[in-house]
């Protein structure tokens, strides 16, 4: 029961977030572009996500989105699998944390020392069970711009 009124708290509030700013980029950015209002942006944004086709376009750059702004691509992402994130990260390594890298532009060379990073600070990436995709990122951007290794990816 929890799960179901956290599901819906979530889409409500990403269904206003989205009334004012739009669903981005994806198949269902494609389809529904031009189109105004709360209705027309839901739908969009459940395309993108029962057709995954979202995560593909933010790393091809495809589908209107523009890969040129990793961090605002990879806080999308986290929007959507923070929970898998945070396993993975938790973890040191998994599907959703390899995506992430990805998006952020991480080379396959520093993958596994990125990941190393976030499972070492993982109560610094996630500071208590409320902390946003955004506050999560903006912490993984922090660690990241104090390693030498990973702050090429951030500057």
């Amino acid at each position: 029961m929890k799960k179901v009124i956290f599901g819906a708290i979530v889409l409500m509030g990403s269904t206003s977030l989205m009334a004012e700013s739009g669903p981005g980029c994806g198949l269902g950015a494609q389809v529904f572009k031009g189109k105004s209002g709360t209705v027309s942006h839901v739908l969009a944004a459940t395309t993108n996500g029962t057709s995954g086709n979202q995560t593909f376009g933010m790393t091809t750059g495809t589908l209107g989105c523009d890969t040129s702004k990793t961090i605002q691509v990879a806080t999308l992402y986290m929007d959507s699998n923070i929970d898998k994130v945070a396993s993975d990260i938790s973890r040191g390594d998994g599907e959703a944390l390899n995506a992430l890298a990805e998006l952020m532009g991480v080379k396959s060379e520093d993958k596994a020392h990125f990941n190393a990073l976030l499972k070492e600070n993982f109560t610094l990436v996630f500071t208590s069970d409320e902390t946003t995709s955004s506050e999560a990122m903006q912490n993984i951007v922090k660690l990241m711009e104090q390693d030498e290794t990973l702050q090429p990816y951030v500057a």
